[in-house]
């Protein structure tokens, strides 16, 4: 199947990146209030033009403009058409001057107060309360609902626009559902390019032709006459007569690594300069496409499948527990695997995620894979967010029906290393008295106004960590501590025939310990838009715990390969990634 072109694609990234990026939808789909994730990208929208307008000298409507041209060229006029439908009502309440960005957003009507509930606010609560600002600006009621309108009729079907969109809307949405590679033309799972599923999250195919060619497998008859596992190792030495895989690779420890997991497996990031008036540019938003269609996340750049170093918009170093199999053993080039799902949890997990790794019993090389859930189990967004949090015999059926699965799919001589949850109290606890991004101008937003923001609005990815109330806090850590309990437990009991399993912790504190004595900061381990997700630091420290733990778990699990330099003499980087 080939990847979507150009034009059309540029169109669709706009779609995702409006809905993902400025409406910053939470990882986990909630039935929000309050106007949810439209009322929440508003305010974001409308709180960067003022801020921009404040630093460059401004109107609020210049600073509008000033964003939108901040956009690649092709996202930029229907950021133009928002800015043209809304500014006669942000013109009239600076005229009034009862501007802010929520009274504003509610005047647009992307913010209201569903009945019984109170309005929600980011920014200071005009003492005359909202509702009453926006009847001083509009008093007439009939006026005010034709300016809404025009803005609600911006809100159209982005795919009906062009011919032949609609079907490639359809292919990718049903793509991106399933978390296969969408440009995967002989169907083996594995794909030509970086986004969309591809290389990023897989190792690179060779040959998107034949189906029986992927990283990974044995060698096909030594791959004397070609790569059928796409590390880069081909060929015959003509002294021996014997393949190079034969001579190189036959007596190494040859393992692919993969994670099943979440959001912070995949290493969900939000780039701040997005999100901060001070440092948001044309330059920070040139890499919108790829990252849109790499559904915000960076496994390229991750704990566990990693093999690149990090840009601009991701500031750390890359370690990875790939590069650290690959550094043992060159013949381990390009098998990696990450399958981290934004929102996963046990349950999803279960019903259809797993199904999504690619692995033959017969004739694939053993993997390490990573099972890792650190929070979905008892994160989501509702007011009543314990009632939906999994209950400990649910982890557990889950967890050994998964575990049942890898049993008919892991070759003989696996290992799987499950993690349990992570202890989210560190999010309040470290971030408490911070910044956030969108309050760099004036240092006027910390992260519990947003916290208490996101509630509100029902729209938050964790209500139970990412809260002001502690009961609810120390509740949230106790079920995720008897969750992993579970994990830990199952690991123990279940007695795989094809692979070993190990449990560890994710043990957020050691991490802190490993960068505070570094001279780092708490808050450098947290992503620092959405407050909840490991940071790229944290992404980097983990790659050397795990590696650790997998040391101790499995002595004697990693042997030296003795012909690494003959053979990056010979291949060089392997064809690289």
């Amino acid at each position: 199947m080939r990847g979507p072109s150009g034009s059309n694609f540029g169109v669709y990234s706009f779609v995702l990146y409006i809905l993902v990026i400025w409406m910053q939808i939470p990882v986990q789909v909630n039935c929000s209030v309050n106007g949810g994730s439209n009322c929440a990208a508003c305010t974001l929208i409308v709180s960067l033009a003022e801020q921009l307008s404040e630093i460059h000298n401004d109107t609020v409507i210049e600073g509008l403009d000033r964003l939108c041209k901040f956009l690649p060229d092709p996202y930029q006029q229907p950021c133009k058409d928002f800015m043209m439908t809304t500014a006669p009502i942000i013109q009239q309440m600076i005229f009034d001057d009862v501007f802010t960005p929520d009274a504003c957003c509610h005047a647009l009507g992307y913010c209201y107060a569903d009945p019984g509930r109170q309005e929600c606010h980011l920014y200071l609560k005009p003492k005359m309360g909202i509702r009453s600002v926006i009847t001083r600006s509009f008093p007439d009621p009939m006026a005010l609902k034709i300016r809404r309108q025009k803005v609600q009729n911006l809100n159209i079907d982005i795919c009906d626009l062009l011919p032949g969109l609609k079907s490639l809307c359809n292919m990718i949405e049903k793509k991106l559902d399933t978390h296969m590679p969408i440009a995967d033309q002989d169907e083996d799972r594995f794909s030509t390019i970086q986004t969309l599923r591809g290389t990023h999250f897989r190792g690179r195919d060779c040959d998107d032709v034949q189906k029986s060619i992927y990283p990974g497998r044995k060698p096909v008859d030594g791959d004397k006459t070609e790569d059928s596992n796409c590390n880069g190792i081909t060929g015959v030495d003509k002294k021996t007569g014997n393949s190079y895989e034969e001579l190189f690779c036959s007596n190494a420890t040859n393992y692919g690594v993969g994670i099943l997991g979440d959001s912070a497996a995949a290493h969900f990031h939000l780039p701040r300069a997005w999100f901060s008036a001070v440092e948001i540019s044309l330059q920070s938003l040139e890499a919108v496409p790829m990252i849109v269609a790499d559904e915000i996340d960076w496994p390229h750049l991750s704990a566990v499948t990693g093999y690149k170093n990090s840009s601009l918009l991701a500031p750390w170093w890359t370690d990875s527990v790939y590069l650290r199999l690959r550094d043992v053993n060159h013949c381990n080039h390009r098998d990696y695997q990450n399958i981290g799902v934004n929102g996963a949890d046990s349950g999803s997990m279960n019903d259809s995620i797993q199904y999504t790794l690619a692995r033959n019993p017969k004739t694939d090389q053993p993997l390490l894979l990573f099972y890792s859930l650190i929070g979905n189990d008892v994160c989501n967004g509702h007011a009543d967010t314990i009632k939906d949090m999994t209950l400990p015999e649910d982890m557990r059926k889950r967890f050994r029906s998964t575990l049942q699965y890898l049993d008919t799919q892991l070759p003989k001589g696996s290992h799987v290393f499950a993690t349990g949850l992570a202890d989210g109290r560190v999010l309040f606890d470290t971030l408490k008295d911070k910044i956030h991004p969108i309050g760099d101008w004036r240092q006027d937003i910390t992260y519990p106004d947003i916290y208490n923001y996101l509630n509100c609005l029902e729209s938050s990815p964790c209500s139970g960590w990412m809260t002001t109330n502690e009961t609810l806090r120390n509740f949230t850590s106790e079920r995720a501590a008897n969750l992993s309990k579970v994990v830990q437990e199952e690991a123990k009991l279940f007695k795989p025939t094809n692979f070993d399993v190990h449990y560890m912790d994710y043990n957020i504190q050691r991490l802190i310990q490993m960068w505070t004595s570094t001279g780092g900061k708490a808050a450098d381990i947290i992503e620092p838009v959405d407050g909840f997700h490991p940071s790229q630091v944290a992404n980097f420290l983990l790659a050397e715990y795990y590696w650790e733990e997998m040391n101790k778990l499995v002595p004697g699990l990693f042997r030296k390969n003795p012909h690494n330099a003959e053979i990056k003499k010979l291949f060089g980087d392997q064809g690289g990634y």
